[in-house]
């Protein structure tokens, strides 16, 4: 039923915008070329115009027009790099810059590949405009830890995307991959991915990614495919539809509290209207609740719907407010998607309640400040319940479920051109996140927002340096203390798939408050990362990472660290992030 309602809504917006303005694909999510964007638009002193920067991934026809404005604003000193950075980032999307021959390579492959330097193949015409490109990520290294020695990641595939009388852009990605896993990825994806419960242990996975399956035997090597595509147009001059299967994010750190890209991709129709200073956000989704279930089963489905309102209070001024519910429905409630929420402009708070406040409601603010061309302020707050008479009280009410963000941001340190630093804290209460029943703020088993879940607080230091146009270093240190359950029958308030009727206190002691951030095993994870990039050509990387992750347990014999050390060739694909 969801499938036909997507459909008739895309049938009538198809019919709505048949004289719309041109349309443009989204780049990719990728950090490395999210930091670009908001390196920019904090040099320039102001925001962006035609798209707001908390809301992802952004329209390669937007990304050119902030570089226009960059390019154009004689005020904002440029370094070689930032005029190499903002050269890469026109030619990505050379289609939409204002000048012919932008993007245009020296000597094209056989004179039919590679005329673009972004693109391996591409054609465009009034009528028809497509891009191809090869995608490929191979990483070799080694491994200190408990059992794994050594880690791989093999990926190859294909990327196409176009524009169809560039009123309806596509978007394809395709991937084949083998993958090698760490210690510390078996064991978390052991806790959250749908992988299957074997004699030897559970199946392997792969964050980020949905089914999986095991290769050549080793429950550290894991096999899968990844895809993602979607359909954009707009429906008129100020609403963007889009259609697919991919990942959406709501905020402006490294991490989000209310919708990250840490989960597997999912079906989702996404509206976007911008109107001046105001862009209006609505997220129609279905989402998959695995369990713990043989993979020959068909998995039970639960849905979210999430709107989120962005207004430029000033040119350098943002705030967000966004309302999301997670719901299930099964025979004996109504199968399906729910009618009620497909409403874009209700409160879905009163919606929830009116059908007997079963569901799961989240309310989200989130803000950013650009101030003296050199630093972002930002924070997000979630909120997933309220009890005025509890809230305010430092008694531990197990009901006071919320998670809260704050993050600065600050370009060119100390006078240095091109390095910039960002700190970040992140923490949610216990059972923040978490529901009575599968309706937790999940998909496929993996947090929606923070890949911790909840009962955590985490520092995050980040380091980007550009000494030269093709060299970037990234170095980073994480910091997280959270609460274990030390049983699989405990519940302390982490992990979000469990029932929070199931919390520990309730079942030892019958009581409501006491609760703590951190309560449970106490736990503390260090993470020391550091990568150097060098493109090569546009797009081609090649890689060297290292990584310390060090996890400190209140019970000793459980410590251990693992050490990783690799090489690896990067085409046409973000690097694979796994900080957990």
């Amino acid at each position: 039923m969801f499938k036909k309602l997507l459909f008739l809504i895309l049938f009538i917006c198809t019919s709505i915008g048949y004289q719309s303005t041109a349309q443009s694909a989204f780049a990719p999510l990728n950090e490395d070329y999210y930091h670009l964007i908001d390196r920019y638009e904090i040099k320039r002193g102001k925001f962006s115009e035609g798209f707001h920067t908390t809301v992802k991934p952004y329209t390669r026809k937007s990304i050119v027009s902030l570089v226009d404005s960059v390019w154009a604003d004689s005020s904002v000193y440029l370094s070689m790099q930032d005029m190499f950075n903002l050269e890469y980032l026109e030619n990505d999307s050379w289609e939409w810059a204002k000048s012919d021959g932008v993007g245009d390579s020296r000597k094209p492959i056989f004179n039919v590949f590679y005329h673009k330097k972004s693109d391996a193949y591409s054609s465009s015409n009034d009528v028809f405009n497509i891009h191809i490109n090869p995608v490929v990520n191979f990483e070799v290294g080694t491994v200190e830890g408990k059992n794994t020695t050594s880690t791989m990641l093999n990926t190859r595939g294909i990327e196409i995307r176009g524009m169809i009388n560039r009123k309806v852009s596509f978007y394809t990605f395709l991937t084949d991959n083998i993958s090698l896993i760490p210690d510390y990825v078996k064991e978390y994806v052991d806790k959250y991915n749908q992988n299957e419960l074997r004699v030897a242990g559970r199946l392997p996975g792969m964050p980020g990614e949905g089914f999986t399956k095991e290769f050549r035997q080793d429950k550290y090597s894991t096999d899968f495919f990844s895809a993602r595509a979607y359909i954009t147009f707009q429906a008129t001059k100020n609403i963007q539809l889009q259609f697919g299967h991919d990942k959406n994010i709501v905020g402006n750190g490294f991490r989000s509290l209310i919708l990250s890209d840490n989960a597997a991709p999912y079906l989702f129709l996404k509206l976007n209207t911008n109107i001046g200073r105001f862009q209006y956000q609505n997220i129609f989704s279905q989402l998959i609740y695995t369990g713990f279930k043989p993979n020959d089963q068909i998995f039970p489905r639960k849905y979210m719907t999430m709107h989120h309102l962005s207004i430029n209070i000033s040119k350098k001024l943002n705030i967000g407010l966004s309302e999301s519910v997670i719901f299930q429905r099964d025979s004996t409630n109504g199968n399906g998607f729910d009618l009620n929420y497909l409403n874009p402009v209700i409160f879905y708070r009163f919606v929830e309640s009116f059908q007997g406040s079963g569901d799961n409601a989240f309310i989200g603010l989130d803000f950013k400040w650009n101030f003296a061309k050199r630093f972002s302020l930002y924070g997000q707050f979630m909120l997933d319940e309220f009890n005025s008479k509890e809230f305010f009280k430092a008694n531990g009410y197990w009901a006071n479920k919320f998670a809260v963000q704050g993050g600065l941001k600050y370009i060119n340190v100390l006078g240095i051109n091109n390095l910039d630093y960002q700190v970040e804290f992140n923490t949610a209460r216990p059972y923040t996140y978490s529901h009575y029943d599968g309706a937790n703020y999940s998909h496929y088993n993996q947090s929606l927002a923070h890949p911790l879940g909840a009962n955590f607080e985490e520092w995050s230091h980040i380091i980007r340096w550009q000494p030269i146009n093709r060299l970037q270093l990234t170095g980073r240190v994480i910091y997280a203390k959270f609460g274990e359950d030390r049983t699989a029958t405990e519940n302390w308030g982490g992990d979000i798939l469990k029932d929070y009727d199931t919390r520990s206190r309730k079942i030892l002691y019958e009581d409501l408050y006491g609760n703590y951030l951190g309560q449970g095993r106490s736990t503390v994870t260090t993470i020391l990362d550091f990568r150097a990039s060098y493109q090569i050509k546009h797009n081609l990387f090649i890689e060297g990472h290292y990584m310390s992750r060090n996890y400190d347990s209140a019970v000793d014999k459980l410590d251990y660290k693992n050490t990783i050390s690799s090489f690896g060739i990067r085409w046409n694909v973000p690097a694979r992030q796994m900080f957990f």
